[in-house]
């Protein structure tokens, strides 16, 4: 019926209407909190381009993640910094490696907490590039035994799940595979399955120390002009085994993800990189735009695009908010 009978506004009025008719609802379950770990001890050393963000020796990571523990955060995504970098990125495959150390002490810690491990070459090896090189290129094939193994190894380290990000062409299918060889086939993978070749990521490579020394990850990343192929990466990871598939970055991917929502069944990740938590940063820092309602504004239009799992920098600070409004 039309207006007047037909009002709209009716249940925007108060806070308590507009909460009972609220279509999507950002809660801490759907929070993954990433976190990068170094050698050393007591370091608690700041990112300049992502403010409030740090690298985390392994006692202090232990510390931070109790902090998001304790507000609700379930899940926290690692990335390593390696002692030495070297062309075949061995830490990433050492049982002792940092990564390695991290898992074995978060679980000790906190044996509730899913700890999630990124599974990639490119913070561990001296070029920077994700894969293995041959003659100056990556080299796909020989790249998946390397990938393959540090899979295992954070798996008997006690990791909850592997995070394949590297975009080798059938790496999950290698993860899955020695993962199931080497009694671990209950070990899950997420897989970074549309991961674009983004200019968001310039601050991650800062606080990872994951930069390539030459030319660029166009060759193996996504195009960003694509979402047909986007569906057709999430479709064969998960022919190839992967559990739970991604797509990286949120914000200026979110077509991506409503389509690959409407797609597949799966449980769907959405990484809000480090590029799109440094914009917000900045423009509220400078009193540009109201930090708080903006960062619970954009993981709300994250989860409903249709993502089940956000992968986010503000996890600590949303789910404070998120407690406050209980």
């Amino acid at each position: 019926m039309a207006f007047p009978v037909t009002r709209l506004r009716r249940l925007r009025r108060t806070e308590g209407l507009r909460r009972l008719v609220r279509e999507t609802r950002l809660e801490l379950s759907d929070l993954v909190y990433p976190l990068f770990v170094m050698h050393g001890q007591g370091v608690r050393r700041e990112i300049p381009s992502m403010p409030g963000q740090r690298q985390y020796s392994v006692d202090t990571l232990v510390e931070e993640a109790r902090e998001a523990s304790a507000l609700g955060i379930g899940a926290v995504l690692l990335f390593g910094l390696p002692a030495r970098k070297d062309a075949l990125g061995s830490e990433a495959y050492d049982d002792d490696g940092i990564v390695q150390r991290a898992v074995r002490a978060l679980k000790s810690a906190l044996p509730g907490l899913v700890v999630i491990t990124d599974i990639c070459l490119c913070e561990y090896t001296d070029h920077g590039h994700c894969g293995v090189l041959r003659d100056g290129e990556v080299d796909n094939d020989a790249s998946l035994e390397l990938l393959a193994r540090a899979a295992v190894s954070h798996a008997r380290a006690g990791a909850d799940v592997m995070a394949p990000s590297d975009m080798m062409d059938g790496r999950v299918a290698a993860i899955r595979r020695a993962l199931d060889e080497n009694g671990l086939s209950h070990v899950p993978s997420m897989s970074y399955a549309a991961k674009y070749a983004s200019a968001f990521y310039g601050p991650f490579r800062e606080a990872a120390e994951s930069a390539p020394q030459f030319g660029d990850r166009r060759g193996y990343q996504m195009d960003p002009a694509n979402w047909r192929e986007a569906l057709r990466e999430i479709e064969e990871d998960l022919r190839e085994g992967a559990d739970i598939v991604m797509v990286k970055p949120a914000l200026a991917y979110l077509d991506v993800i409503a389509r690959a929502r409407a797609r597949v069944d799966a449980p769907l990740a959405a990484y809000n990189v480090s590029g799109e938590y440094a914009l917000v940063k900045a423009a509220a820092e400078r009193g540009w735009v109201d930090g708080k309602r903006i960062t619970l504004e954009t993981l709300t239009a994250i989860k409903r695009a249709g993502a089940d799992i956000i992968i986010t920098y503000h996890a600590k600070e949303a789910a404070q908010w998120l407690r406050e409004g209980e």
